[in-house]
């Protein structure tokens, strides 16, 4: 478990580092500054989800827990809702996805991070 939770952590870490150049670089051109910004808050939460991922697997090393593996799935979970709406959402000029689609599941993404960090606390909570 820890393993894969560690494998997923590094996907997700190369993928908001390639989006982050590819935004800086090749959408500028392409798209609004607003969907610019749009785009760049979702590597920005992919990127402290993806550092919580890794935490959770270090975590993991040491003692096994029910709460921080729930939690590192709400962390993915959040990364694919919360972050893969808002690069869908800031490209749909490019794609012409609708936005009636995607606008209800980037709050879902967001509960899922919500979930995620709860779950660390009640974890902390529980601890001497």
């Amino acid at each position: 478990m820890r393993k894969s939770i560690l494998v997923l952590a590094s996907f997700f870490g190369l993928i908001a580092v390639a989006f982050g150049a590819f935004g800086a670089h090749g959408l500028k051109k392409l798209i609004s500054p607003e969907y610019i910004i749009m785009w760049e808050k979702g590597v920005q939460y992919q990127f402290y989800h993806t550092l919580a991922l890794i935490v959770c697997a270090i975590y993991l090393k040491a003692e096994d827990s029910k709460l921080i593996r729930n939690a590192a799935y709400c962390f993915v979970l959040g990364i694919l809702f919360f972050s893969g709406s808002l690069y869908l959402l800031a490209t749909r000029e490019l794609t012409g996805i609708p936005t009636v689609i995607l606008g209800p599941i980037t709050p879902i993404g967001g509960f899922f991070f919500i979930v995620g960090w709860g779950l660390i606390l009640v974890n902390a909570l529980k601890k001497d």
